[in-house]
């Protein structure tokens, strides 16, 4: 090496030095002497492997050897410089050159890494950091570029969807899992919120959508897009997003349980409605009352079928009771421990009675916001009593024959079929024959439900029960009420069983009501209640004989008294003097009349 070029190797800032062939140092730059504290006049003869840390690298003498002997060149390896102050990190290359006529050399040339280890190993530390901290966040967490390629990701991450970070890193976030709705539908991604964080600078948030799991399975999530900004301009985003399968299906299975509670709600309060029809029936008729030999005969009918599963057809007026019989042959059945769920066939409207016999979903038809569970399905187990059975529509029939030979039906708007176990007991007051041969009532369904016919005899053929069925009624109407207990006399009960009862039981009850409704004192007013008991006209009353034990208090009386001067003062449009006055009619002076309105108080009513 000329002197010129030697002063410009000797100059050089690099780390730089030549080796003979025995991989001898043979010259060496002033910086690495300086590392060395040799002297710069000092001609160097130091071998290689006082130079090098051969320990971490014990093949790189025979790299140098490779160098020298066939001109091969190494390029960038780490290796450990052995310098004063101990070893200094450095990435070496080393090249042979060789002068005409003269041994081969190689040169080397080192740089110094270390300051690059010590930041490396920082930005290492920290990377890893913040990745545990990335790890630690119960979401997934995604980091995008501007292009939406992906730049890290958290541990949630591929729990949640099975992409392991390596595989997802450089690309496209969308394409990989954000790439199709639920429905399997395509989703552009010019409308994909994430990407728009990018485009907007705007945080995105998205409360239900999904991300495709690599197994192909969609995973409910929500999100929020976050763009990350440089300068004023998106250069990124971060995607947090959480699985939200466990919240769906609670909030799913919330609604399925809040519309069981709601249909066993509807249902409940249907039973509670005819609970309490039951209730009022008992309290307004009570048990079956009555010694008559037509009541026996219908008592015997009942105790043949009631625990037999046979249809029955109850027949009778309307007012006998059909409904109390109905009631006495589910009590004595084997399914009295189930519900009697009544049907009143006449007071559903025609477009209604399928709904209300078969129950329907929501939005069926306008108006159904909401499940209904049918009669005919709060019957299962139990007894369904079709009462006024010949008012159902002839449209109607027909279904209700299938469902009741089957012991299956379809809700309206359901596709599913419902079975129940249903007996059936109907009732009505019309000739079903007649209604059949005028085309009104289908003889199918005829014969389906009157396996068994009962006759209720009307209250006129069973006269022997109108007394007890009477007394009863005042009991149970006077405690209704709050009044203390009234007496009926004998001649009362008379008068009752004179009266043909062409309203039957309902009628009776309501002639004792009016009457207990009329007295003031203890005394029952049945002269007020009576059909035939025009207003103000009272019933003839009877002289006692002169053995009889019968009497009335001062104060019945006196009411008395007051009636029947009212009455004939209305008879003469309350004209007390004269001719057709009032007092002419009771035979009494007018004096003595005026005197006794004042003492009885009667004064007329405008």
């Amino acid at each position: 090496m000329n002197k010129h070029c030697s002063w410009l190797f000797q100059e050089s800032p690099s780390l730089l030095l030549v080796l003979d062939e025995k991989l001898v140092c043979r010259d060496l730059t002033t910086v690495w002497r300086d590392r060395l504290a040799m002297p710069r006049s000092e001609k160097p003869a130091v071998p290689a492997a006082e130079l090098f840390d051969l320990e971490d690298d014990s093949a790189l003498l025979d790299q140098l050897t490779a160098v020298v002997r066939d001109g091969s060149a190494i390029v960038d390896v780490n290796v450990g410089l052995l310098m004063m102050d101990g070893t200094l990190p450095s990435r070496l290359s080393a090249w042979r050159v060789q002068e005409p006529d003269e041994d081969p050399l190689v040169m080397v040339a080192a740089t110094d890494v270390s300051e690059f280890d010590r930041a490396y190993e920082e930005l290492s530390q920290l990377q890893t950091e913040h990745q545990l901290i990335l790890d630690a966040a119960g979401e997934g967490i995604y980091g995008l570029d501007s292009a939406g390629r992906t730049t890290f990701g958290n541990a949630a991450s591929t729990e949640i969807l099975g992409w392991q970070i390596d595989d997802v890193r450089g690309q496209p976030a969308h394409d990989l899992h954000h790439h199709s709705h639920a429905d399997g539908s395509s989703y552009p991604r010019e409308e994909c919120p994430i990407y728009a964080a990018l485009k907007d600078g705007e945080v995105h948030r998205v409360d239900c959508e999904v991300f495709w799991h690599t197994d192909g399975s969609a995973i409910p999530v929500e999100y929020t897009s976050t763009p990350i900004m440089l300068d004023g301009k998106p250069n990124g985003a971060v995607v947090v997003f959480r699985d939200i399968s466990k919240r769906k299906e609670i909030v799913r299975q919330r609604e399925a349980a809040y519309e069981e509670i709601k249909r066993l709600k509807e249902q409940l309060e249907q039973e509670r409605d005819y609970l309490r029809d039951e209730i009022n029936v008992t309290v307004n008729f009570g048990e079956i009352i009555g010694e008559s030999q037509a009541l026996k005969r219908t008592l015997a009918q009942i105790e043949a079928v009631a625990r037999t599963s046979a249809s029955v057809l109850i027949l009778g007026e309307s007012g006998v009771g059909k409904e109390m019989i109905a009631r006495a042959i589910h009590t004595k059945s084997d399914r009295a421990d189930k519900p009697l769920v009544k049907v009143n066939c006449a007071s559903i409207p025609k477009d209604l009675f399928e709904s209300e016999f078969f129950g329907h979903v929501r939005g069926a038809f306008t108006g159904a916001h909401q499940d209904r569970v049918g009669r005919l399905q709060l019957a299962d187990g139990g007894t369904l009593f079709l009462d006024e059975v010949g008012e159902i529509p002839l449209s109607q029939q027909g279904k209700l024959l299938r469902a009741l030979q089957e012991g299956e039906f379809e809700r309206v708007g359901d596709d599913r079929t419902t079975t129940v176990d249903v007996r059936v007991v109907a009732a009505t007051n019309r000739d079903l024959m007649d209604e059949i041969k005028a085309a009104r009532f289908r003889e199918d369904l005829f014969y389906r439900l009157s396996v068994f016919p009962v006759e209720v005899p009307p209250l006129r053929e069973r006269l022997d029960d109108v007394a007890p069925l009477a007394l009863r009624f005042l009991e149970q109407i006077c405690r209704e009420l709050g009044r203390e207990p009234l007496r009926m006399t004998q001649k009362q009960l008379s008068a009752l069983k004179q009266h043909d009862w062409p309203g039957n039981i309902r009628e009776l009850k309501n002639v004792i009501e009016r009457a207990v409704i009329s007295s003031t004192g203890d005394r029952l007013r049945l002269d007020l209640a009576m059909p035939n008991a025009s207003a103000g006209k009272q019933l003839p009353i009877e002289p006692a004989a002169p053995d009889s034990a019968e009497f009335v208090t001062i104060a019945e009386f006196r009411q008395l008294e007051k009636a029947n001067l009212s009455a004939a003062l209305r008879h003469a449009d309350w004209k007390v003097w004269g001719p057709d006055g009032a007092a002419e009619h009771l035979g009494m002076k007018p004096s003595t009349l005026t005197y006794q309105m004042k003492v009885l108080n009667i004064v007329k009513h405008s």
